[in-house]
């Protein structure tokens, strides 16, 4: 008898990667993320920018999955924050991102605990387990991340750095398509 291989299809564009989102169960979310090679055409539609903060296009929401282009221009930077629980992909599409991990220490401080810097393609992953982090454009160029949240994120905890606490903070997108 015949052993029949199936092949998992690699998307070819934005508009493959969230039907093979939808269809797929979260388990295969990493390997989508991680295999599709975007231009960055791909997302002249979605990108927006500010010269106030990094600004989070919402590409696509549903109950299933959250995409989100992140557009940054030179020296912008998230708080430390964590992912209200679900897990996060974050893809560099143009440019470079510093990410920094922190934890809290045995005396309930927030320390960082490593740096990464990730280029074109190059995915990180984040879940709260892990700590929390801060993504940050540290070029003197524009950047690009897509990312990639196996549920939306509602709110989330932000480190305040005045308050040395964490928030609670509501999440906004700065742009929303319109179908």
């Amino acid at each position: 008898m015949k052993s029949i291989k199936k092949t998992c299809l690699i998307p070819t564009n934005l508009n493959n990667l969230i039907t093979a989102l939808s269809s797929s169960p979260k388990t295969k979310f990493s390997k989508l993320i991680q295999t599709l090679r975007f231009k960055i055409d791909d997302f002249e539609s979605y990108a927006n920018w500010s010269r106030k903060g990094y600004v989070r296009n919402c590409i696509v929401e549903n109950e299933h999955f959250e995409l989100i282009l992140i557009c940054w221009s030179a020296g912008q930077k998230t708080p430390i924050h964590d992912h209200g629980g679900e897990e996060c992909w974050v893809k560099v599409i143009d440019g470079k991102l510093k990410e920094t991990i922190y934890r809290n220490d045995e005396n309930d401080e927030l320390v960082a605990i490593s740096t990464s810097v990730k280029q074109i393609n190059q995915v990180s992953y984040m879940k709260d387990f892990m700590g929390f982090h801060r993504l940050e454009n540290n070029s003197n160029n524009r950047s690009m991340s897509l990312h990639l949240y196996a549920k939306p994120i509602l709110k989330c905890n932000v480190f305040d750095e005045k308050l040395k606490t964490f928030v609670c903070k509501d999440m906004i997108y700065h742009t929303i398509p319109s179908y």
